[in-house]
């Protein structure tokens, strides 16, 4: 897109503020939930437009598990309607699928949505969908550490080989690039948990809004923002 010449190559969002949004209306949280599906089209779409090659999506986190069970409940039936009605368009729209996290405590019928879309979609090469479920940075890091422990009390690694790059490839986004944006809906200025290891760089955007009311227009106003900051690295 001629107005768009530096495009990142991954965008990650923390989709926050349903719950808010629902309650500001008087509706049901789980209401929030689903009025926050069309962001995520829109999303998709215009990453797509932009030629985005990864977009990662922090949908329910390691934490949520503590949520109402009616709620956790809600948030599952939403995620294997979406995926059902998702199924077609990721198709259509040469979308792959990948989800990091914590995949073995979401329900059954989720685990099998997931598993059928990821197979069906493996070969796609317009955008990656990465969807976070059950997931936290936290836990990943510990489990990265643990495999490379093992590795190293099994004799197949030496504990002076262990650098960021064997690091990082543990990590369940092994084969991914790191974040070059990330943005925050609802205003909060934190990262709660998400992608810590992967976000070292990024840039980050906070936008007001609740993510029901982001629309394609906040995703391109954050990547122009991106554009006008000058990525140093830690240099001069």
């Amino acid at each position: 897109m001629a107005d768009f010449p530096d495009i990142p190559r991954h965008i990650a969002v923390i989709m926050d503020g349903n719950g808010r949004w629902a309650k500001e209306r008087g509706l049901p949280r789980r209401e929030g939930h689903r009025a926050g599906a069309e962001s995520v089209r829109e999303v998709t779409d215009a990453c797509i437009d932009l030629g985005v090659d990864y977009l990662t999506l922090y949908a329910f986190s390691s934490e949520n598990w503590n949520r109402p069970q009616a709620e956790v409940r809600a948030l599952m039936e939403l995620l294997d309607r979406f995926l059902l009605e998702k199924a077609t368009d990721l198709k259509k729209q040469n979308i792959r699928l990948k989800t990091i996290g914590q995949i073995e405590r979401l329900p059954a019928k989720t685990r099998n949505l997931l598993e059928r879309l990821i197979e069906q979609t493996k070969d796609h090469t317009a955008l990656t969908l990465v969807l976070a479920l059950s997931y936290g940075a936290r836990e990943e890091i510990v489990a990265a550490a643990r495999w490379l422990a093992a590795d190293a009390a099994a004799g197949t690694i030496k504990p002076e080989q262990i650098d960021c790059t064997s690091f990082a490839q543990r990590l369940q986004t092994a084969g991914i690039p790191d974040p070059d944006l990330l943005v925050r809906t609802s205003g909060e200025m934190r990262v709660s948990n998400f992608l810590l290891w992967q976000i070292s760089y990024s840039e980050i955007v906070i936008v007001r809004k609740y993510w029901p009311d982001f629309r394609r227009q906040d995703l391109l106003d954050a990547v122009a923002e991106y554009q006008r900051r000058h990525r140093r690295f830690g240099a001069l």
